[in-house]
């Protein structure tokens, strides 16, 4: 079993992220997306709309646990992050959080 909250940390440091749910529409619709992490607390349309969206590409979507501010807190970032888009993981194993789900 990971440690997701390492996990998202190392990402975030040596990986290729992006925030919000109109750049994870983006990268979903383009397919340059390879996990999308969205927060507990994320807003039901934008939660609906990307799950549609990933089914239709095939990307992974994970629940993190945590609200925005954890998620944001994560990254290293002062503000609140509902949509997470995963483009390149980095040093990191989140890519094997969708496999233990």
């Amino acid at each position: 079993m990971i440690d997701v909250n390492k996990a998202i940390t190392t990402t975030a440091k040596t990986g290729k992220i992006q925030f919000g749910a109109s750049n994870a529409l983006k990268s979903v619709k383009t397919k340059k997306a390879k996990l999308i992490l969205l927060a507990s607390n994320c807003p039901q349309n934008i939660k609906e709309n990307l799950e549609y969206y990933c089914t239709l590409s095939e990307i992974p979507v994970s629940i993190f646990r945590g609200e925005s501010t954890d998620l944001g807190a994560l990254c290293g970032k002062p503000f609140n992050v509902s949509v997470l888009t995963i483009k390149e993981p980095g040093d990191s194993n989140i890519l094997k959080v969708t496999e233990e789900q």
